[in-house]
């Protein structure tokens, strides 16, 4: 297979490129909106607006946030 310009994770060492995830996507449209783009987020329901099922899914792969060291 032919490594063509733009190939993440060939076997040159490059990192495959990580997609980002329902939570990365909500919270940089919610900086957009305040940066005054003009944007509107969907209400449930909506065509096109993330369902119960979308959080569950991203909830399961989610990362855990890191748990504070005592001194």
């Amino acid at each position: 297979m032919p490594q063509g310009r733009g190939t993440y994770g060939s076997k040159k060492g490059r990192p495959a490129k990580k997609k980002k995830g329902l939570y990365d996507n909500i919270a940089a449209k919610k900086k957009r909106i305040a940066a005054g783009s003009g944007e509107k987020m969907r209400k449930a329901g909506d065509p096109g607006a993330p369902t119960a099922k979308d959080f569950k899914k991203a909830a399961k792969t989610a990362k855990k946030p890191a748990k504070k060291k005592k001194k």
